[in-house]
């Protein structure tokens, strides 16, 4: 065999070998033949190779089909879109710049006390404690171991349900830089065994008469002088009956049978009478024995029922409505049907918390004309029970409210028509039972303002329709004293009101700000000395007492959010206030 025959068995040569092979081989086949078989070996073998990339192309294309038929039929994910800036119908004003406003004001309105400030404040409590210590020890009317209620923001902020028509007028910034309301209890029925009743016989919804038969003799004793008779009027207190009980039970006639008690009737007009002279008396005495550190009382008016004092403390001046309330614990029976229906609340507070106890206020039904009992008539309060629920209402529509507030001040401020503030804070608490804790609480930029819209149109409505039921009894309609035109007004206002929000939350926002720079202002005359004393140059700073005092106050309040705080205050030491929170005391 010829060396290129047998180098033709092996069908994997390369074309260079070909070339040797023919170079070396010695066989007589002509070269022409020789040179055909290669050529068709060549050929074969390129057909081999050309069929198998067809091949691959083939099954590439197949899999490139297959995958073109899966993604057309399956789902294609949705191609990102730009979100539309949500924009309210009404006004065509953005949700985003109303939200932005809204978080501004809350800012301004909640901003963070210094140190400087927070004495400050303290300072003025304890001014308040001190004076009504001093009017407990020198009148002996109040209950000495007493349980006030300090409610951030004044009576104006709609924190009471009270005739706005007596409330005055004070701006913040201008009158004042921080508000407080206090109510003082005149009587607490606390201790007794029985079962809260009320003589709401003759009285509208919501109020009530306050009949000497809840009253043991001792506090009959005390408060004679405020007790009136249907037939008789007003019973005097008997000269002698400061110094002996038993004269002034024999002013008013059979009280040893409470049977006979029908027509005997505290007198909110007598009590609020009392307070203010009792108050203004202390305060005087105090002016006339400064101590050091003691707050300049600046005014002291009296605005309805409500005494207002408005104290000099350093560089702040704070402002306390104080009134005189009657003191309950539990729940009054007719409000018992509120506690068997479902709450927003429900699950975040116990029932025990919510229905702590409740208050009789010195304000009588704005009905007109011979309906109305302002000598006898007393309104039910939930105050307790309106501190524990405010603590369950979602972030979002607790920043709408104050928003709210803000502008509203502004709008019914003057005239007074009959609606106050505390018909919002009744509409929030209506809205947060209606409305799902999920949309209450979304956590999208716009959900504020889309929340104070909400409650505007829901303000509208009831003033429209003359009608708003309280949150505690919903038999009572707030409103049915509106008149038509009264009703048009504000109705008219709320309408301006809507058809731009943006732009009245500008001014509400203006004007925080101008009372925050009147406040640096202030602090900054001050050259940041401490609390002023009318027996003391101005560069007196309060005493290490005070200081620690202000330190402790300001530690139980951090360390207990949301928590009740009494304070009992010794008669013969005004001093040294004990504090308790909850049911522990300090």
């Amino acid at each position: 065999m010829c060396v290129w025959e047998k180098r033709r068995s092996n069908r994997l040569f390369k074309p260079f070998q070909l070339t040797v092979l023919l170079a070396s081989c010695t066989c007589p086949t002509p070269a022409s033949v020789l040179a055909s078989r290669l050529i068709r070996a060549a050929r074969a073998k390129l057909w081999n190779v050309v069929l198998l990339q067809r091949q691959q192309q083939q099954r590439q294309l197949t899999v490139l089909l297959m995958e073109t038929l899966m993604s057309a039929v399956a789902a294609r994910p949705a191609a990102p879109v730009k979100r539309i800036a949500e924009v309210d119908f009404r006004s065509g004003t953005s949700l985003e710049q109303l939200a932005s406003q809204v978080q501004e004001l809350v800012q301004l309105e909640q901003g963070e006390f210094g140190d400087q400030t927070a004495l400050e404040v303290h300072t003025a409590k304890d001014f308040i404690f001190n004076m009504l210590g001093l009017v407990q020890k020198v009148d002996k009317r109040l209950p000495v171991a007493n349980e006030y209620l300090l409610l951030s923001g004044g009576a104006r902020e709609g924190v009471l349900d009270l005739n706005p028509e007596d409330l005055g007028d004070y701006a913040r910034g201008v009158d004042f830089d921080l508000d407080f309301t206090l109510l003082v209890p005149a009587l607490k029925l606390h201790d007794r065994n029985q079962p809260v009743t009320l003589d709401m016989r003759q009285s509208p919804p919501c109020h009530s008469w306050l009949s000497l038969r809840l009253c043991d003799p001792a506090m009959l004793a005390r408060w004679g002088i405020c007790c009136e008779d249907e037939a008789n009027g007003q019973r005097e207190e008997d000269e002698d009956g400061e110094e002996e009980g038993g004269s002034i039970l024999g002013s008013i006639p059979s009280l040893q049978s409470p049977q006979s008690l029908d027509g005997c009737y505290f007198s909110p007009l007598l009590v609020t009478d009392w307070f203010w002279n009792v108050v203004g008396t202390a305060v005087e005495e105090l002016r006339r024995n400064p101590q050091r550190g003691i707050p300049v009382p600046d005014r002291i008016e009296r605005n309805g029922p409500l005494t207002t004092l408005i104290l000099k403390a350093g560089t702040s001046r704070v402002l306390y409505d104080l009134l005189p309330v009657v003191s309950f614990r539990g729940w009054p029976a007719v409000a018992q049907s509120w506690l068997t229906t479902n709450h927003f609340w429900d699950g975040k507070i116990t029932e025990e918390e919510a229905i702590s106890g409740f208050y009789l206020l010195p304000c009588c039904s704005p009905a007109a004309g011979s309906a109305s009992r302002p000598d006898r008539e007393w309104r039910l309060a939930f105050s307790r029970s309106e501190v524990q629920l405010k603590k369950c209402v979602p972030y979002p529509m607790a920043a709408a409210f104050q928003a709210a507030k803000a502008v509203l001040s502004r709008l019914l401020a003057r005239p007074r028509t009959g609606l106050s503030l505390y018909h919002l804070r009744t509409l929030l608490f209506w809205a947060c039972d209606r409305l799902p804790v999920a949309y209450l609480s979304c956590p999208e930029q716009e959900t504020p303002a889309r929340l104070l819209l909400g409650l505007l149109d829901d303000l509208a409505h009831c003033v429209l329709g003359k009608n708003c039921p309280n949150y505690f009894l919903p038999q009572y309609n707030m409103l049915e004293h509106l008149t038509d035109g009264a009703a048009l007004l504000v109705a008219r206002k709320l309408a301006h009101l809507r058809s731009d929000p943006a732009e009245h939350l500008r001014a509400a926002l203006e004007q925080a700000r101008q009372a925050c720079q009147l406040k640096r202002e202030a602090a900054g005359a001050s050259n940041g000395h401490g609390v002023s004393s009318p027996s003391r140059g101005p560069s007196a700073a309060g005493s290490p007492q005070d200081d620690r005092l202000a330190q402790r106050l300001q530690q139980l309040v951090t360390e207990n959010p949301g928590k009740s705080i009494s304070v009992f205050l010794n008669p013969d030491d005004v001093t040294r206030p004990h504090f308790r929170i909850d049911d522990k005391f300090y």
